[in-house]
């Protein structure tokens, strides 16, 4: 794909989550990004708000300057400045990628996954701040809940922005593949936010969205006497029927 037309996509699904309707972000609030090619991806610039994103508001970068700090023993916050500057494709670009540049970067490094949309909606901080996290967030409660984001999802304890945290995003998507099998499609972080993980602009919003109301239904069940999960061979069903791999292929699409 030509990237203004990556770029194109990018700017309509950030403003999107942009939106007040949407409740997923307000002022500077979260990062988008999208792999252009096998070498380099488009980040959102620190600063930037999601609601009035524009295409000269989005980083070219290369992968190969950004993601060796995940493996640079003592790379430290400093050292990101230094990497992500020479990481652009056009040196004239002034704009600074969002310091959570990184975990972009990894993220849109695994297979499947070209679409990566960091946001901080109310009703998941709600359960992310809360003293039950990671619990109230596990598991699958309905059927479409399962469909969209997945077996489970990856939760990340309370980490800065930075080298840290990127790290700790990669482990536990590691570690929930060698368990799972595939990719996630949603990381929770502790006190932070979201991460959706998506093959397209499309399924990105898709799974935001869905991971809103799962989270106000999470807190609507709380307050009636708790969570009532589906079963793991339950989930595994859903996910595994002939329809709803269809209607998974739709919405990556």
């Amino acid at each position: 794909m030509a990237i203004g037309t990556v770029r194109d996509d990018l700017v309509a699904m950030s403003r999107k989550l942009g939106e007040s309707a949407f409740d997923a972000v307000i002022l500077g609030e979260g990062n988008t990004s999208a792999r252009v090619d096998a070498d380099t991806f488009l980040v959102k610039g620190s600063g930037c708000q999601l609601a009035a994103m524009v295409p000269e508001d989005f980083v070219h970068l290369r992968f190969a300057g950004v993601v060796e700090l995940l493996e640079r023993d003592g790379a430290r916050e400093a050292d990101m400045a230094a990497s992500y500057e020479s990481a652009k494709v056009d040196p004239a670009q002034r704009r600074r990628p969002s310091i959570e540049t990184l975990f972009h970067a990894a993220c849109l490094t695994l297979p499947g996954v070209a679409v990566v949309a960091h946001t901080h909606p109310q009703a998941i901080n709600a359960l992310t701040c809360s003293t039950g996290f990671p619990t109230v967030l596990s598991g699958r409660m309905f059927p479409d809940e399962a469909v969209v984001l997945g077996r489970d999802s990856v939760f990340i304890p309370y980490l800065d922005p930075g080298v840290a945290l990127a790290r700790a995003i990669r482990g536990g998507i590691e570690d929930y593949r060698r368990h799972h099998g595939s990719v996630p499609k949603v990381v929770y972080m502790q006190n932070h936010g979201v991460i959706a993980l998506g093959a397209s602009c499309a399924e990105a919003v898709a799974i935001t969205a869905m991971a809103i109301k799962a989270a106000r239904i999470r807190l609507g069940a709380l307050t009636a006497g708790g969570i009532a999960r589906l079963s793991d061979e339950i989930v595994d069903h859903l996910i595994n029927r002939p329809d709803e791999k269809l209607r998974q292929k739709m919405i990556s699409t």
